[in-house]
């Protein structure tokens, strides 16, 4: 089992031990699995932090 999958893992145990139930516990899962998934490939060296900005800021910034 690799890392970002035990951070995906983890993300979202930690949503259920948090919060149980309705839509809010659903977007909390969500969000916790998707941060442990980015730890976990951060870990693993798969994708690293500028990468990780150029995903969130948009990749097409030439001017």
């Amino acid at each position: 089992m690799n890392l970002a999958l035990v951070g995906l893992l983890a993300g979202m145990a930690l949503g259920f031990a948090g919060y149980f139930g309705g839509f809010a516990a659903f977007l909390l899962v969500a969000v916790l699995g998707a941060v442990g998934f980015v730890v976990g490939r951060l870990i693993e060296g798969d994708i690293e932090l500028g990468d990780l900005g150029e995903l969130l800021r948009g990749r097409d910034r030439r001017r």
